[in-house]
């Protein structure tokens, strides 16, 4: 009753687009102002996983699904320590989730993390406009609602490209993770024995990606996104992890250096934005997509193989691919645009994909890449 009531006192909200678009709606989760870049999500669910993946650091995330909510939310979701993304957009937040699972609805949460979100509004209508105009820079208030004032700040907030978002989203300090993943009743899946010591560089980790490395069998220690290659190669590791993490690779300079550092001198996997950190490391460029990929249902082809994957993804940004012709192999290609999904340099063991393997939301078929990792560790 509680959350119904407080559906039919919701505050007026407006949703304000850099080019002059406006969307009216009701107040979700905090009461406030928040600026960031919109994008759209096409995952039919995982909502809690896609609010708590550090990627989304920097921007507002408008669902492609109509309802949202109606399992409600839990602990042994999220995906990090806490919300990093700028602003929630939905069609309609269902107040009365259900499922034995749940412990408490997405409303609550939001407010409870200071999320500023807005709902009903035409969540298809927004899509086909960031579909032809663009990703844009977009402004959530339920605190002012002059929309010409709005626009305003609007345009005199921060583009995403050349900011370097990594160091709000990275662990301050070094530390272990040991848990895999778990069933439902929270008993763990798989009891791997650890036989390869792995450093994890966090640019924005989450948190299913250490569980599979967990369960493939690897002692991991997860270290800042600043950490210096002579740092981390003094931990001895068998095998180094470039993680996920949000905006724009190039001005991540640090890291770039770093990874140019560990190439050859030890085993290399990564993913999303450690793929482009790694492919800038190469000599490779990094440019930006037009809406970027975000969703569950993005397939991908093993060059190899000729295998198609359904994968899991979240990415702004993409690596040119004739920047890296000579200095890494092309393995992974997105079937709906033709993008780089996949490099790697045999000889030094080093690979990386632009994907989410470790899904969480989405399918699991990339998980193969987990054992890559492994198998390579033990060639060398």
């Amino acid at each position: 009753e509680e959350s119904i009531m407080a559906q039919a006192k919701q505050q007026p909200a407006v949703l304000v687009l850099e080019d002059g678009r406006i969307f009216h709606g009701k107040a979700l989760g905090a009461i406030g102002e928040a600026f960031g870049e919109v994008v759209f999500n096409t995952s039919m669910s995982g909502y809690q996983e896609i609010i708590t993946d550090p990627s989304y650091c920097g921007q507002m995330v408008c669902m492609t699904y109509p309802q949202i909510g109606n399992y409600g939310i839990n602990d042994a979701d999220v995906e990090s320590r806490k919300p990093f993304l700028s602003g929630f957009i939905v069609k309609e937040c269902h107040p009365l989730p259900s499922n034995f699972r749940s412990q408490g609805n997405l409303a609550q949460y939001l407010k409870k993390y200071k999320v500023v979100g807005i709902e009903g509004i035409d969540t298809r209508a927004l899509t086909r406009h960031l579909r032809d105009h663009g990703s844009k820079r977009a402004v959530i208030s339920s605190k002012d609602l002059d929309t010409k004032r709005l626009l305003k700040k609007v345009q005199d907030s921060p583009v995403m490209e050349g900011q370097d978002l990594v160091q709000r989203v990275t662990c301050e300090k070094s530390y272990k993770w040991k848990t895999g993943r778990c069933d439902l009743q929270g008993k763990p899946l798989y009891k791997t024995k650890a036989q390869h010591k792995v450093v994890a560089l966090d640019f924005g980790i989450k948190y299913n990606i250490l569980r599979h490395l967990v369960d493939a069998g690897c002692q991991v220690e997860v270290m800042p996104a600043t950490s210096a290659a002579s740092d981390i190669l003094a931990k001895k590791p068998d095998g180094v992890f470039l993680s996920n993490g949000p905006g724009d690779p190039e001005p991540v300079t640090y890291a770039i250096e770093t990874i140019d550092k560990l190439v050859g001198s030890v085993p290399v996997f990564g993913i999303c934005l450690g793929h482009q950190l790694l492919s800038l490391a190469l000599g490779g460029n990094t440019s930006k997509l037009k809406f970027g990929h975000h969703g569950g249902n993005h397939p991908v082809m093993d060059l190899a193989t000729s295998r198609v994957e359904i994968t899991s993804q979240n990415h702004g940004f993409v690596v040119d691919v004739d920047s890296l012709k000579d200095k890494a192999k092309l393995t992974h290609v997105n079937l709906n645009d033709k993008t780089v999904e996949g490099i790697s340099l045999s000889k030094e063991n080093v690979f990386s994909v632009q994907y989410h393997p470790e899904a969480s939301p989405g399918p699991h078929d990339s998980h193969y890449l987990f054992e890559r990792f492994i198998q390579n560790m033990e060639k060398a």
